[in-house]
């Protein structure tokens, strides 16, 4: 049975996911959920608690979060990547280093996207500061962690790499990580190049006017 993923192209947790179904290989069909596809929306209202994408339906079942839609794809089909090590400690790791991407670079750059999408007399400079703050200080962090890796946890891809790929990507957009963070840098041209995340970065770019602060040209 083919699977169904709700989401936009554009959006950065839908893109954790079908990094995900690319690397597996798993059959998908993708369901746009935008105003030209309202019956998407519908669908996702319905499946899920919070009405967010990505939501993924194999059959009965619906899973919300990309974190655990991967788990579940790790869980019920495999494929011919394990995302997720078998061994526990190094299992932990990859949970760890996925949690670090989406809490600490992806959920710190919204801040200041969000802050762009208000209205001018309810923007908060002060909070864009302190997640410019944020982002240098696990910038820092991330080149000393990843020096000498291939990948966010060693030589194999793995969901950590999933939550990298568009943390990084849209980050570098909002706060240059900038030359001195030489393997960071280094790691995020190594992410885009990987079949599966270049594939997500061509399905975004129609979508690119839609970033308030500026798509720069490059990527």
């Amino acid at each position: 049975m083919v699977v169904q993923l709700f989401g936009h192209p554009f959006s950065s947790y839908t893109w954790k996911a079908k990094i995900a179904l690319y690397e597996k290989d798993t059959p998908s069909a993708f369901r746009m959920v935008d105003p030209d596809h309202p019956e998407n929306g519908t669908e996702l209202s319905r499946r899920s608690a919070v009405g967010k994408f990505p939501l993924l339906v194999d059959g009965d079942v619906a899973v919300f979060e990309a974190t655990a839609i991967i788990e579940y794809l790790e869980a019920s089909r495999p494929g011919p990547i394990h995302l997720i090590p078998v061994h526990p400690e190094a299992a932990v790791t990859v949970r760890m280093m996925d949690r670090v991407f989406d809490n600490y670079v992806m959920n710190v750059m919204t801040v200041m996207v969000g802050d762009a999408l208000r209205p001018e007399q309810h923007r908060d400079p002060y909070g864009v500061e302190r997640a410019r703050a944020g982002l240098d200080r696990i910038y820092a962090w991330l080149d000393g962690e990843l020096e000498g890796r291939i990948w966010a946890c060693g030589a194999d891809f793995t969901l950590a790499d999933c939550a990298a790929s568009p943390s990084l990507f849209y980050a570098d957009w909002v706060h240059r990580i900038g030359d001195k963070h030489a393997t960071l840098t280094a790691d995020r041209a190594r992410l885009l190049a990987r079949p599966s995340v270049a594939r997500c970065v061509e399905e975004a770019r129609p979508y690119r006017a839609y970033f308030p602060l500026g798509a720069p040209d490059r990527d």
